[in-house]
């Protein structure tokens, strides 16, 4: 059997991460399988879908590495509804109800309700077994407005028989929907595919995920910084495992890896630190280049922002934060800093009076010694000794020095290590900003 899933998003709102989750394990079963997969905008709700949540969705997707074989939007489908909705009328499978208005109960309407044969109905989940409904407590339920407005189950059921929809797969809140699409699809004659209902994706207190506890849009996690390729691994473990301990993912990896007996039956706990990490661990996988272009930091100095990355890499969570610190305590990588002379002096020792100006200068002369080009490993080398004499001649002499030269090179209380700094700034920088302390402790 060939596998047809589906991705059938309501865009009556913006890109939900649940909707991602969703959208993802049926990419990957329908990938693993050589499969296809139905991308169906399920837009039956006139009054709440609005085209820019079509757009954010399709591009979000897209954003995640998913791809579709076919795409379609209910509303196309009136016609084909219409016809089937009138062959099932014809047949005694359903019939047509004058009722109330629920706006204004003087006003009648017709409306298409099902003739529900009351009967018990069960259906294999391939994640959570058998399950039981009976289904005579749902009465003969409404399925359309009008012959010309099908509601949600019936409309869903028509389409997926229509795509050859083999294995429906989405979220366990859709279980109680299950024995409604089940009597349509026996009025209708049509095969019944196979079920799979994922755990929901829950908070730190175990509620449903919701905007309210934290969950945004798949958008806004792009606007912050994240990766594609981290978001797309941290939500495939939100409720799946190979059955090991492995953590790091590609795509191409989960496709080759997903099964549907990987799926736990438990909720997911979303953890926002945990995305964090898996985020920073795809940071560091990117090439210099690659990590500025996707950053979008290009506005900065080349040849300096190059040698940034690493320590954006080794600190920074996600784009976001490595811009913020490009224009926080890296700020003075890229401008010149004007020292305070108290702040300079801050960690002077005491009864030690001009202690801070000899002690640069020595750190001074140290500097012209360096070749250009130094790394930072090199310049602690010709340091440290300077340093530690001062220690050995009095406690805490080492950070009386290296305070100084960090706050001459950065102008801030936070900031990299000197040694850092000057492999960065490069020799003639740093040996400029050095002597301008100088000069101001002389004033």
């Amino acid at each position: 059997m060939s596998v047809v899933t589906r991705i059938p998003p309501s865009p009556t709102g913006r890109f939900h991460i649940g909707t991602a989750r969703a959208a993802l394990f049926n990419y990957l079963f329908a990938r693993h399988a050589g499969g296809k997969i139905v991308f169906r905008s399920e837009d039956t709700d006139r009054a709440r879908s609005k085209k820019e949540y079509e757009d954010e969705i399709i591009e979000g997707l897209t954003w995640l590495g998913l791809s579709w074989d076919s795409f379609s939007r209910q509303s196309e489908h009136t016609e084909r509804y219409r016809e089937l909705l009138e062959k099932i009328v014809g047949e005694g499978k359903a019939y047509i109800s004058a009722e109330p208005s629920r706006g204004d109960p003087s006003v009648t309407v017709e409306v298409v309700r099902l003739k529900n044969p009351g009967t018990s109905v069960t259906f294999t989940d391939l994640i959570r077994g058998d399950i039981t409904f009976d289904t005579a407590e749902l009465g003969d339920f409404v399925i359309a407005r009008s012959m010309d407005d099908a509601l949600y189950h019936f409309a869903v059921v028509a389409d997926d028989a229509d795509a050859g929809v083999t294995h429906v797969i989405r979220g366990e809140d859709h279980i109680s929907n299950t024995p409604r699409q089940i009597l349509i699809q026996e009025a209708l004659g049509v095969p019944r595919p196979a079920y799979a209902h994922l755990p929901l994706i829950v908070d730190e207190k175990r509620a449903k995920l919701s905007k309210r506890s934290g969950a945004t849009s798949v958008m806004d996690y792009r606007a912050e910084g994240f990766l594609p390729e981290a978001l797309v691994n941290y939500l495939a473990l939100l409720g799946w495992s190979a059955g090991d301990d492995r953590e790091a993912y590609s795509l191409a990896e989960l496709v080759e890896a997903f099964t549907l007996e990987g799926v736990h039956k438990s909720s997911a706990a979303w953890d926002r630190e945990k995305l964090l990490s898996v985020n920073q661990r795809w940071m560091r996988t990117l090439s210099v280049d690659d990590f500025i272009t996707r950053g979008e930091l290009t506005a900065l100095d080349a040849g300096k922002l190059r040698k940034i990355v690493p320590l954006l890499q080794e600190r920074a969570r996600t784009f976001e934060e490595a811009r913020e610190m490009l224009s926080g305590e890296l700020s003075c990588l890229f401008e010149a800093p004007s020292p305070e002379p108290e702040r300079l002096v801050a960690k002077e020792l005491h009864g030690r009076s001009g202690m801070t100006k000899s002690a640069i200068e020595s750190l001074c002369k140290a500097l012209e010694s360096l070749p250009e080009g130094v790394s930072a490993e090199a310049v602690k080398e010709a340091i440290m000794p300077l340093a530690d004499a001062e220690e050995a001649g009095a406690k805490g002499g080492r950070g009386a020095v290296l305070w100084p030269l960090r706050y001459a090179l950065s102008g801030a209380d936070r900031s990299p290590d000197p040694f850092t700094l000057i492999s960065i700034l490069g020799k003639e920088e740093a040996i400029s900003r050095v002597r301008k302390a100088i000069a101001i402790l002389e004033e």
